[in-house]
């Protein structure tokens, strides 16, 4: 597939068809995403393929916790989960997130099935090896991501080119702890994310984005729009 093809149609899949994601493959595209860049070239990230039907269930009930809370700000007419944000509101519509699970029983989602995703990888940063350039700040700290989550995309990327697709999804942070327990994570290691993978039931052709222009400014953040 052309680079260019593939960026332009790497869209977010989240349903798949059921055909199996066997270890051969899921390691010929990991062999491929770790060309990722990182800091220092460091590769600090680790990945944990989770096949265990049990575990499986156990972590799907985890991200439906944070799933619920998800849908329960959204509802409020917040950006859920922002850095900045109403936390008052925020808090409040946590607080009903048990009543938007009842409202939700019975749905067989992404988030209710997550358990029967072909391959699920659960993507952990590696803190020793992660040069978090804003970790003594006093503000939100996202730097060191930048390590770790183009490796992601690469896996994405990888899956795409053999005609699978995927998601990265971050929800089961919402209960780090529990997730940490479950897959012996230790503290030198973060949880980043889990990546779900497998042969998608349809593809989309053409993904809508915002335009360069309403992203991109010249010489400062209220500087002209940058056009051709």
């Amino acid at each position: 597939m052309e680079l260019r093809e593939a960026l332009r149609t790497t869209g977010a899949v989240r349903e798949f068809d059921g055909s199996e994601v066997d270890r051969e493959t899921l390691h010929e595209l990991l062999d491929t995403a770790r060309f990722a860049p990182s800091g220092g070239n460091r590769q600090g990230w680790r990945v944990v393929v989770v096949e265990d039907p049990a575990v499986r269930r156990t972590l799907r009930d985890l991200y439906l916790g944070g799933w619920y809370e998800y849908l329960a700000i959204g509802g409020e007419g917040l950006v859920p989960f922002a850095v900045v944000t109403d936390r008052d509101r925020e808090a409040r519509a946590i607080a009903n997130a048990p009543a938007v699970a009842d409202a939700h029983r019975g749905e067989k989602g992404f988030a209710e099935r997550l358990e029967l995703a072909p391959a699920l990888l659960v993507l952990l940063a590696d803190l020793r090896q992660i040069a978090a350039l804003d970790r003594d700040e006093d503000g939100y700290t996202f730097v060191g991501g930048a390590s770790v989550y183009p490796f992601a995309w690469s896996v994405l990327l990888a899956a795409h080119d053999a005609g699978l697709g995927g998601v990265l999804t971050t929800m089961i942070r919402r209960r780090d702890a529990e997730v940490r327990a479950l897959l012996h994570v230790p503290d030198e290691l973060a949880v980043a994310g889990l990546i779900a993978l497998g042969r998608p039931v349809a593809r989309a052709k053409r993904l809508r984005r915002q335009p360069v222009e309403s992203f991109a400014t010249v010489d400062a953040v209220d500087g002209r729009p940058l056009t051709r």
